[in-house]
């Protein structure tokens, strides 16, 4: 089984292509996901937000998360989201993807229903203890409704077989706060994109990240550099790639920019799944004109 150490720099948070009738198009899945790894990344997380999770059936998830671990074994960890909104079914989508050859499992706390620290603490350490896979813990608020602060995180790191952390904060101090408390060896990463670079010069391991999605050798540099020492490049590379990292985060939404980038650049993608908007004529206008000017077009 991996461990924290093996979770770190880049993560490529993968995107699930469909068909246009929108089934799932394992072909393409399997394209994508060797393309990653042929481009440097170091790990791969699979159905998660970016891959259209809360869209996809319990048997859709299985079957991806089989194609993923297929084409990253040996190469890469797979990291599994399996997010439910109760312990028991989050215990039954780890099973799956144990099955499935995940080497862990990663999630957020259970959403709709508002829960205390308390229940969450019990949720996360539930799934810790039933030895499954190595867990991640999600932090993801804006989308759970169910926040978790940096001592309840801090917390959670000391539970056997916890292993680390995406935080997607926009409060990039939490995060800093976290590296504080937490004592444990433990991946603490960020998931937000345009916090990337500054992430790594607090301390974070590595990021989960959807630009990586679409420009994993771009992503995979700033890491590379930022380990030889290289600030400052790393520094100007992650400036450079944020024209293209806002149409990534929370507006207009993350999934369809990410979709439509990687139509641009013949990747395998295809639509997006319904209720989910594609983007309007004027963001695609304007996501083609950031992929061009950071040399992908």
């Amino acid at each position: 089984m991996i461990t924290s150490k093996d979770i770190k720099g880049v993560i490529a948070a993968i995107a699930t292509p469909f068909k246009d009738n929108e089934d799932l198009d394992l072909q393409g899945l399997g394209k994508l996901t060797r393309h990653l790894i042929d481009c440097g990344v170091d790990g791969i997380m699979a159905v998660g937000g970016t891959g259209e999770f809360p869209h996809l059936d319990r048997e859709e998830k299985k079957t991806a998360i089989e194609v993923i671990s297929k084409e990253a074994k040996g190469n890469v960890p797979v990291i599994a989201n399996t997010s439910a909104c109760s312990t028991r079914e989050a215990l039954q989508l780890m099973e799956d993807a144990r099955q499935a050859g995940a080497d862990a499992a990663i999630m957020v706390p259970p959403y709709y229903f508002v829960l205390d620290d308390s229940a969450l603490f019990y949720h996360f350490k539930t799934l810790a203890e039933a030895k499954l896979l190595p867990v991640v813990v999600y932090n993801n608020p804006l989308y759970t409704g169910n926040p978790m602060g940096p001592s309840l995180l801090a917390e959670l790191m000391e539970i056997p077989n916890i292993i680390g952390l995406k935080q997607s904060q926009t409060d990039m101090g939490q995060l800093v706060e976290v590296i504080r408390l937490t004592k444990k060896e433990s991946s603490l990463c960020t998931g937000i994109d345009s916090q990337f670079f500054p992430s790594l010069m607090i301390g974070a391991k590595g990021i989960y990240s959807t630009a990586a999605s679409v420009i994993p050798g771009k992503m995979k540099k700033i890491y590379t550099l930022y380990l030889e020492g290289k600030i400052e490049e790393a520094k100007t590379l992650h400036i450079a790639i944020q024209v293209l990292n806002r149409f990534l985060e929370y507006d207009p939404g993350y999934v369809s920019p990410a979709k439509e980038a990687l139509r641009m650049l013949g990747l395998p993608a295809g639509p997006v799944r319904r209720p989910m908007p594609e983007l309007t004529e004027k963001q695609k206008e304007g996501l083609k004109q950031a992929l061009k000017a950071i040399g992908e077009l």
